[in-house]
């Protein structure tokens, strides 16, 4: 297998991954700021152009993270980070799923819109007069999340899951990038100090992001 890997959260997010299961890939970087994802060669194996995405041996590629993180939980069950019963797998995917409609996906498109601008109007659709609006959803369900956070040490109660990693990827992201945590949010920030003090959220970061002050 093979990785394709770049700066940004969602590449970070697969690394965190990886390093909670303890599985290594060998990896191929790719210049995202010189747009080399969104055009060939890397097109001809990922035609959405999103990064990161993973080669398996018999030559297919898998985009999408959780799809890439779903894969290798099966391939690695221990530890089980989806889940190791029907039931914890279903809870574990109704909570990402919940993360990404409601906070990381319009975080992203909220930063893609208006400070990432410059970057992404030339490579995807882009709605500039949305973001300040996205952004508002992002902090609105932030804001229901910190109450359903109450009493729990991770998303999924005593379970530290990949909802968790997506979360945390995204939101600390989010904050180097004109979306700061609101320190009222205060289940959030117990949550989001817990999740990195674990070791694979510093070694998770890209050496460029880390080099760069970044959190990608």
């Amino acid at each position: 297998m093979k990785l394709y890997d770049s700066l940004g959260p969602n590449p970070r997010l697969v690394r965190m991954f990886m390093l909670e299961k303890g599985i290594q890939i060998p990896s191929e970087q790719v210049d995202i700021m010189g747009g080399a994802n969104r055009r060939p060669p890397y097109t001809d194996k990922n035609p959405a152009g999103q990064m990161p995405s993973l080669e398996l041996d018999n030559g297919s590629v898998l985009g999408e993270t959780v799809a890439i993180c779903e894969y290798l939980e099966e391939k690695h069950p221990k530890p089980a980070l989806v889940g190791a019963t029907p039931e914890e797998r279903a809870e574990t995917r109704m909570w990402i799923r919940r993360i990404e409609l409601g906070v990381t996906e319009p975080l992203a498109n909220g930063f893609r819109f208006a400070e990432g601008l410059a970057m992404f109007k030339d490579r995807l659709h882009t709605i500039p007069e949305a973001a300040a609006g996205l952004k508002a959803m992002s902090q609105y369900y932030l804001a229901k999340l910190d109450g359903q956070l109450a009493g729990k040490e991770w998303v999924c109660g005593k379970r530290f899951t990949l909802a968790d990693i997506v979360l945390y990827c995204g939101l600390d992201f989010g904050a180097g990038v004109g979306q700061p945590r609101n320190p009222a949010h205060k289940n959030v920030a117990a949550w989001f100090e817990r999740v990195g003090k674990r070791p694979s959220a510093e070694a998770s970061l890209h050496p460029i992001a880390k080099a760069g002050g970044m959190r990608a």
